[in-house]
């Protein structure tokens, strides 16, 4: 598969490093150029080039988006028809600055992002778990310790895969729901936000809801 990360971070340049050890094509991008990625590219690989972020959106089946959620109105706004969208981000006011339609609880930030990327298919992942524990604490399947990521989007499809990708680097796929209610169920301040939990764990929790 063809991935196109947006943001290389910490969430962003460890999904890459996960990616690109199982195969996956990977192009990643950031705010400062290409230029400043060859490092990482060189640590990712053959399979692994870097881009702008409109580029990455070319090149990805699935494009990841991994920026501060202050600064997603910079994100390439066309070019997502086809193409699944991951949202790892995270509002943080003391960071982004207040956003009163997310201090209201009126909408979610993976909404305001799939409107600003023209209705696109996003699936919120990937933003609850520390980026250390994405990075070390893949596990076989079955083994009693691996963790459980939680998953919402609205287009089902466009979850299985994005389910998929979470198995094959380690991890277990819950599925929270759709993007609105689903993403509040594990955006900051939820219960599961953080948590390191198993998959029958995190289902208990989202049950209990």
């Amino acid at each position: 598969m063809r991935i196109g990360i947006i943001g290389a971070g910490h969430i962003g340049a460890t999904l890459a490093q996960h990616f690109a050890r199982i195969g996956h094509e990977v192009a990643v991008s950031n705010s400062r150029g290409p230029e400043t990625l060859q490092d990482l590219v060189r640590e990712l690989g053959a399979g692994a080039r870097a881009v702008t972020p409109a580029e990455a959106v070319a090149f990805g089946e699935v494009v990841v988006v991994s920026v501060p959620y202050g600064r997603y109105r910079e994100l390439p706004a066309t070019g997502y028809e086809g193409r699944i969208v991951v949202d790892t981000c995270n509002y943080y006011p003391e960071r982004d600055g207040q956003d009163p339609d997310l201090d209201s609880d009126a909408t979610t930030s993976s909404e305001k992002i799939r409107d600003h990327l023209g209705g696109a298919d996003v699936v919120k992942a990937f933003n609850a778990i520390h980026w250390q524990n994405l990075r070390d604490r893949g596990r076989p399947k079955g083994d009693p310790e691996r963790l459980a990521i939680p998953v919402s989007g609205g287009d089902e499809e466009a979850k299985a895969v994005v389910a998929g990708l979470i198995r094959d680097i380690g991890f277990d796929p819950v599925d929270a729901g759709y993007l609105g209610r689903g993403g509040r169920r594990h955006q900051p301040g939820s219960r599961l936000y953080g948590a390191e939990l198993t998959a029958r764990e995190v289902s208990a929790l989202l049950h209990a809801v």
